[in-house]
């Protein structure tokens, strides 16, 4: 199974700490937060990995190369404008392959034991399988778990609302008829959603959505201290 790492988006919300640095290479616990998801991705089996990149984009290839010194063969999806999640994975399709693939966002940080993704047995019917988390502060929640069945948020009083992690697996007939240009996930999760197509999980481990500098200095002093 390949992985991708979604690394192309502005920062726009680090700024001014993305203005010289791409949001993917800013430090948190000694190194960037890239190089936490390709070591993790490397110790669960992942070696085939592709990152889209746009902003700052070359400064991401210097850092990472080829993949060698990393224990994996990198491959790169470079975007003139970034293309949004969706846009951006259906760019990358045809280094993807014809099978299921990892996804992780690369403005997250979390302890989720990836080996999950690369054996999970996942049904026929299902073209997504998400990783959910509890809600952060700064965020109420869009979906519930009814089983391994991943629904919208309807009302409350019901299961408990659940916020996406940023790291899932995807067939790539998720995108199937999805045309090349910017495009958001959610429109598409929504609809594969309403059609009994995503599975998912609860993980209650230790997550973060680096969305702001106050956030990347908060886990930044909560690593330094493991």
């Amino acid at each position: 199974m390949k992985a991708m790492i979604l690394a192309a988006g502005l920062g726009e919300r680090m700024r001014p700490l993305t203005d010289l640095t791409p949001k993917p290479l800013l430090p948190v616990g000694g190194k960037p937060l890239i190089q936490w998801h390709i070591e993790n991705l490397v110790a669960a089996g992942f070696t085939n990995v592709v990152i889209n990149t746009s902003h700052l984009g070359e400064q991401i290839e210097a850092f990472l190369g080829d993949g060698g010194s990393w224990g994996c063969q990198i491959e790169y999806s470079r975007e003139a404008q970034p293309l949004e999640t969706a846009g951006g994975i259906v760019q990358a399709l045809p280094l993807l392959g014809a099978g299921p693939f990892a996804l992780v966002n690369g403005d997250v940080w979390c302890d989720y034991p990836l080996s999950h993704l690369r054996d999970l047995p996942m049904a026929a019917a299902h073209l997504a399988h998400l990783v959910l988390v509890d809600n952060p502060a700064h965020h109420d929640g869009d979906f519930v778990l009814e089983g391994d069945a991943v629904r919208l948020v309807e009302q409350p009083g019901g299961a408990p609302a659940l916020t996406y992690a940023g790291i899932a697996v995807y067939r790539p007939e998720f995108f199937a008829g999805t045309a090349p240009g910017k495009l958001p996930l959610r429109p598409l999760l929504d609809a594969a959603i309403a059609a009994s197509a995503v599975s998912g999980e609860h993980f209650s481990g230790r997550w973060t959505d680096v969305g702001t500098p106050q956030r990347l200095k908060e886990l930044d002093a909560s690593l330094s201290i493991l």
